[in-house]
């Protein structure tokens, strides 16, 4: 069998009037190939289907889950932090209060707890075909929007409820829809690719995002943390979803306080997530 440089395969190509692929192995710290995701955009849907389709699997309920396990959450935080403990809400009833950030709360628990095992769970095929391995943790971040989609149904009976209707800041929901879906995803990136060679991961993980729930404005109001304070808690990303989603769905003044700096560090973690899974990703293979 003759082995043939990259140099020579293109010059019998050339010879032969056939195009000539030079494959060159990734170094360094560098950004996806977007165009490359593109051309497997058919493998893309496929995931995400078969995503929906598996979490939906032999359920009697279906896709009432969606709506089910949110509003068991929104009974038990009413009744604990809006009527025992009477959290402070800037009077919005607190129903309405713990509904409109619970629901995308849900959303980036669960996509970036998928998106972060993704590599783990499809370990299998990994080193049998070659593929865009960021497909994986992306795929979760899409298709959760399914749940997400259908729990908004819930947002908007208990808005019905109490007579708020949308105002013009709604214009702003598409924005804070690509936001929170940008925190799952660079999250979901760096600990895919961390997963891969440490498995404490996995162990850790629901401890974390347990936590990180109670570090944004979910069972209380962000107006609550001390002035000295702000400006470091602002720079969670959480916060400003939350916060976003409140002035957008309630008609609140927009807290760009919170909202703004949320954004730099979301649009770091996007970022270094994608690097980071880029530089490891030529590992994947070796490591499982």
């Amino acid at each position: 069998m003759t082995f043939l440089i990259p140099n020579m395969m293109q010059e019998v190509a050339e010879k032969k009037n056939e195009p000539s692929i030079v494959i060159k192995p990734k170094s360094g710290w560098s950004l996806p190939d977007f165009k490359e995701l593109k051309e497997y955009r058919d493998l893309f849907y496929f995931l995400v289907w078969r995503d929906i389709k598996v979490l939906y699997a032999q359920t009697i309920l279906g896709m009432a889950w969606a709506v089910l396990l949110p509003t068991i959450q929104i009974i038990i935080f009413t009744i604990v932090f809006g009527k025992v403990a009477r959290i402070p809400t800037e009077g919005i009833p607190y129903v309405l209060f713990a509904t409109v950030a619970i629901i995308p709360w849900t959303y980036m628990s669960q996509a970036m707890s998928q998106s972060s095992m993704s590599l783990v769970q499809n370990q299998s095929i990994l080193g049998k075909i070659y593929f865009p391995r960021l497909i994986f943790p992306i795929t979760p971040v899409l298709s959760k929007l399914v749940d997400f989609s259908i729990s908004v149904v819930l947002v908007l009976a208990v808005m019905i409820y109490y007579r708020v209707a949308p105002s013009i800041n709604i214009l702003f929901f598409p924005v804070l829809v690509i936001y929170m879906m940008a925190i799952a995803a660079g999250t979901g990136m760096s600990l895919s690719a961390l997963a891969i060679r440490f498995r404490d991961v996995k162990h850790a993980l629901p401890f974390v995002i347990r936590m990180l729930m109670y570090t944004a404005p979910i069972v209380y109001s962000a107006a609550s943390i001390p002035e000295k304070y702000r400006l470091l808690y602002s720079f969670n990303p959480l916060v400003g979803v939350i916060e976003g989603y409140r002035s957008c769905l309630l008609g609140l003044p927009f807290k760009w306080e919170f909202i703004l700096p949320g954004m730099v560090t979301t649009i770091v973690l996007l970022f270094v997530g994608m690097m980071y899974f880029q530089k490891m990703e030529r590992t994947f293979v070796d490591v499982i």
